[in-house]
């Protein structure tokens, strides 16, 4: 089968592309990105270079494939919304229209819970969460735009499903576990609250599973439902416990310091507006929406993914400490 994974030099594309590539021979795996990865070539995965908002690119990186999982996206949350909207909406709409241009009929689609956050509490919700009628930050806006042309974009010919993995990390992870540790060491990491907001997060093989499970059903079923399913480790911690767990892999001390959710909220208010006074590029340590995030809680009902995917996390949350641990051992940040 021949298998295009859009993003592969990033952090879940790669794991995904070589493990495709390692779950059977016959698999003939492409990836599609802006960069050259030489370890992607050494193992036998055919590049793509290109842009995602060329249809140019797009059209020639879908040409002949079978199976797409679009994984690329404009992540975090600051920047102009033109480059978000670019790279999630226009992006995944030129992707569904290369794969129906040239026959290819399923498409697994990297979503985000944070397509339904309001700004409050997630607790032990499903699927069946609206989306909200105001976004805080560009990210989950243009990826719920982009979720809902994958879905509504489905029809006899063309089979598609959104996963919404929640707080991918693990080795090698660009994102979470460099982050917190890179406060932790600067002294200003601290909780927003008392760190007892519960939230899911999702070991990097687990959600790489999640996607290889997504393909096989949509291999298997031909008349499958299109539709969005939350994934996770199925393991909430609070907000505090997760932190002290990547802070001991880390080697660093137990976070202790904290602020109020309005103070915080309020700093990601007055920096974004300064910085956008400035013009500056450059990530504020906070905002509005990541004072928010951290001060609510997030944690998913898995029962969609399990029922229809036959998702299970076979990593748990301690397995993958050790596992980090060990990979922060030999490639210290």
């Amino acid at each position: 089968m021949k298998i295009l994974v859009t993003g592969g030099g990033g952090f879940l594309g790669c794991h995904l592309a070589r493990a495709l590539k390692a779950q059977a021979e016959r698999h003939e795996v492409h990836t599609f990105h802006r960069g050259d990865y030489p370890a992607l070539a050494e193992a036998g995965i055919t590049q793509h270079r290109g842009d995602l908002g060329s249809v140019n690119d797009v059209n020639r990186a879908c040409m002949g494939m079978e199976l797409v999982f679009h994984t690329a996206a404009k992540a975090g949350v600051w920047g102009p919304y033109k480059e978000y909207y670019q790279t999630n909406v226009v992006g995944t709409q030129n992707i569904v229209e290369g794969c129906k241009r040239h026959d290819v009929r399923m498409l697994v689609y990297t979503s985000s819970p944070s397509v339904i956050f309001d700004g409050t509490d997630e607790e032990g919700v499903n699927e069946d969460e609206p989306y909200p009628k105001k976004y805080l930050s560009y990210y989950s806006r243009t990826k719920a735009e982009a979720e809902r042309i994958v879905l509504e974009a489905c029809d006899y010919r063309f089979r598609a499903v959104a996963l919404r993995p929640h707080l991918i990390w693990g080795p090698g992870d660009p994102h979470l576990v460099p982050r917190v540790l890179s406060r932790s060491k600067a002294g200003k990491l601290r909780l927003v609250g008392d760190g007892s907001q519960r939230v899911d997060s999702t070991y990097i093989d687990n959600a790489v599973d999640a996607h290889l499970a997504a393909g096989q059903t949509l291999l298997k079923k031909k008349q499958f439902k299109p539709r969005a399913y939350f994934i996770s480790n199925d393991e909430p911690l609070e907000m505090v416990q997760l932190l002290n767990k990547i802070l001991h892999a880390g080697g660093e001390p137990p976070v202790t310091k904290c602020v109020s959710p309005g103070k915080a909220y309020l700093a990601g208010w007055i920096l974004e507006s300064l910085y956008r006074i400035v013009g500056s590029k450059k990530e504020p340590i906070m905002t509005r929406f990541v004072a928010r995030q951290l001060a609510t809680a997030h944690w998913f009902d898995l029962s969609a993914a399990k029922n229809d995917l036959g998702y299970k996390p076979k990593v748990s949350i301690d397995e993958g400490m050790l596992r980090l641990a060990q990979w922060l051992k030999e490639h210290p940040l």
